[in-house]
């Protein structure tokens, strides 16, 4: 029998057309090249968050294709954090010194357009438990190694009997000392914080973290709050990164707005990304000279808690570099 976040997965919808009829939009904004090169999938709760007949609607220019994708941009590229050179074992990257992340999977809860791994070669990754082994025998065998996240894809597309086994297994390696779940379920699928998540996730002896995903205020609804709350009420401490993007949340007053919400729900504004340049996305940047001006509006408005770090991930640095 299938959970309701599975049921959810399943209803979600994934072409551009069925997109449009349904926000009552004209079939005019389909660009059927950009949705072969990257499908379509969202699902119906996060829709719903959208204003019908709203071309211009900041959830919606997440999900939609559109004509610019196909076009070739100078320096924005497939592989734009060098990721695919930098597996130790087969889904098991190393960026960061003490930090491992393991690729759980290529599936995720919704196709966002800007996502830097739209084009990882997710079909070389691990799909199995056994398929984990050399992954989970790197991290063992490198003591240095005191945190791991798990990402993808997004790693809570898979079943809580398959995450609760890995779990556990790095769970069992002493020197782990936290663990890491990057995910946009909670936020487009909030029905996936339930009891069988947290039943394994609260016992673990590393530190569980988990990192979500909002870009806008507008992504935060009741069934939002209500899951984030499940987590913070838990005990694991729960943070969210954010992109800085182009038609979506490139003005303070939205940005300002995403950080109260977040904090009234005692979850921490952690990163606002600058765009990674990968091929695809170039509509969505904003300049960081720009970026910058933002966050300082931010600060003028906002308790510095409350105020993320404006970053931009570059190949070979030691850490995410601070912009601001």
């Amino acid at each position: 029998m299938l959970s309701r976040w599975q049921r959810e997965m399943r209803r979600a919808v994934r072409s551009a057309g069925e997109l449009c009829r349904r926000l009552e939009l004209p079939a005019e904004l389909v660009h059927a090249a950009a949705e072969r090169d990257f499908p379509v999938f969202a699902p119906l709760g996060f829709i719903a968050r959208m204003q019908t007949g709203d071309p211009d609607d900041p959830l919606l220019r997440q999900v939609l294709p559109r004509p610019n994708e196909s076009l070739d941009q100078p320096g924005f590229v497939h592989d734009p954090l060098s990721e695919f050179g930098t597996q130790m074992r087969p889904g098991l990257l190393q960026k960061y010194a003490r930090r491992a992340l393991i690729v759980t999977t290529g599936v995720c809860a919704v196709h966002c357009r800007y996502c830097f791994r739209r084009h990882f070669p997710y079909h070389q990754a691990p799909r199995s438990p056994a398929a984990w082994q050399p992954a989970l025998a790197a991290v063992a065998d490198d003591p240095t190694i005191d945190e791991v996240i798990l990402s993808g894809g997004d790693p809570l597309t898979l079943t809580d009997a398959l995450l609760a086994r890995l779990a556990r297994q790095i769970d069992a390696i002493r020197h782990v000392r936290r663990l890491r779940l990057h995910t946009r379920l909670p936020i487009v699928i909030p029905q996936r914080v339930n009891k069988q998540l947290l039943a394994w996730l609260k016992p673990l002896r590393a530190a569980p973290i988990v990192v979500v995903h909002a870009n806008h205020p507008a992504e935060i609804d009741a069934s939002v709050r209500r899951a984030l709350a499940r987590l913070v009420d838990a005990g694991i401490p729960v943070l969210n990164q954010a992109v800085l993007l182009r038609g979506v949340n490139d003005r303070a007053d939205v940005l300002a707005e995403l950080c109260r919400r977040l904090v009234d729900l005692r979850v921490m504004p952690y990163y606002l990304h600058q765009l990674d340049r990968v091929a695809g996305a170039a509509h969505f940047e904003v300049p960081i000279e720009e970026g910058v001006r933002l966050v300082d509006a931010l600060r003028r408005q906002l308790p510095g808690y409350a105020v993320p770090r404006y970053v931009q991930e570059v190949p070979g640095e030691a850490g995410k570099v601070v912009l601001r």
